[in-house]
């Protein structure tokens, strides 16, 4: 299969579902060979599959990206499969439950957070660097998986500081792996319906409303801007954070609403 990134070799961590699993089918589609590297190996060999039925390349690895010595072999697993390491995706992530009240925040929770989110893409990145140096034609790219949770206040105070730290991570990362070739870049979602907000969609609607473009982001929304950044189209981009938003960074919808309500407000700045 061919197509912009037909001789490309791709991880995708937290590829099994959501937007990992969005973003692996896009490479897949425009013809690279992806591993979808996820803690869970069913959920992770299903996707391969599904990939590989549709005439794709794919293959599924067990990874821990809390664990180094599982994200060390999963590279390996990636470039003896593929002959190459061109595109890192850091999308695995953990999301503690929202205490509501700051001083009911868990230390554990919090390193939880902390060691999968940010220290996860570090473990990652840090094994695959050396063979995105090696891609040929300078094409490297990592670009890993922020949120907007990381720029505003949306609740969720471990997953968003850990989210801060990678936009962080991002751009310093950035200025290091320059002279190798290596660009690294940040997309930050918004709201996204994935697997994550099942039984819940009643939510979704409540958000949507909220967003200047009138609906809550789908996967495929996350994997166009990913594929974007890791291709040659991107090839003088780095260090950016990318917000793929629906417009909710630029908005204040309570503000509007409570002006709004009051008589004679609407042009007042």
């Amino acid at each position: 299969m061919r197509g912009r990134f037909g001789s490309y070799g791709v991880i995708v961590t937290g590829g099994a579902r959501g937007i990992g699993e969005a973003i692996a089918r896009r490479f897949a589609a425009e013809g690279a060979a992806v591993l979808i590297a996820d803690r869970d190996a069913a959920g992770a060999e299903a996707t391969a599959a599904s990939i590989r039925a549709g005439g794709g390349s794919a293959e599924a690895c067990a990874c821990d990206v809390a664990d180094t010595a599982s994200v060390d072999a999963a590279v390996a697993r990636a470039v003896d499969a593929f002959g190459t390491l061109d595109v890192l995706v850091n999308n695995a992530y953990r999301c503690a439950e929202d205490k509501g009240r700051f001083a009911a925040e868990d230390d554990e929770e919090w390193r939880l957070d902390l060691d999968v989110t940010l220290v996860g893409a570090m473990r990652c990145t840090r094994a695959a660097l050396p063979h995105l140096a090696a891609a040929p034609g300078r094409r490297g790219a990592v670009v890993n998986i922020g949120s907007v949770n990381g720029i505003a206040s949306f609740g969720n105070h471990s997953y968003s500081a850990a989210k801060a730290g990678l936009m962080s991570l991002t751009r310093t990362l950035a200025v290091q792996a320059a002279p190798s070739g290596v660009r690294v870049n940040l997309v930050a979602p918004g709201t996204i319906r994935t697997p994550a907000w099942d039984g819940r969609e009643a939510a979704l609607e409540t958000a949507a409303a909220l967003y200047p473009l009138g609906r809550v982001g789908e996967p495929a929304d996350i994997a166009g801007a990913v594929t974007f950044l890791a291709s040659a189209d991107a090839a003088w981009i780095t260090g950016v954070t990318l917000p793929v938003d629906g417009g909710i960074l630029i908005s204040n919808p309570g503000f509007s609403a409570a002006m709004d309500a009051v008589p004679g407000s609407a042009a007042q700045g």
